[in-house]
């Protein structure tokens, strides 16, 4: 049980090492698409270094306001 925690902890050092290299923490906008990216990025891990590039778009079908 230690090694997997050992190792999941790993995991997440190198997933938010990779999203502080890639500016995610950087500036005050914050929106879904952003914090999504952040997230996947981080649990993606070592992935990252690999060529995985997770990305997420958030446009949601927000009605219009009548005429």
């Amino acid at each position: 049980m230690r090694v997997g925690a050992v190792i999941l902890t790993l995991w997440l050092i190198i997933g938010v090492v990779a999203a502080a290299q890639r500016g995610y923490f950087k500036g005050d906008d914050t929106n879904c698409a952003k914090t999504s990216n952040t997230l996947i990025t981080i649990a993606a891990g070592p992935l990252n270094y690999l060529g995985v590039n997770p990305q997420v778009e958030c446009n949601p079908e927000v009605p219009q306001p009548s005429k």
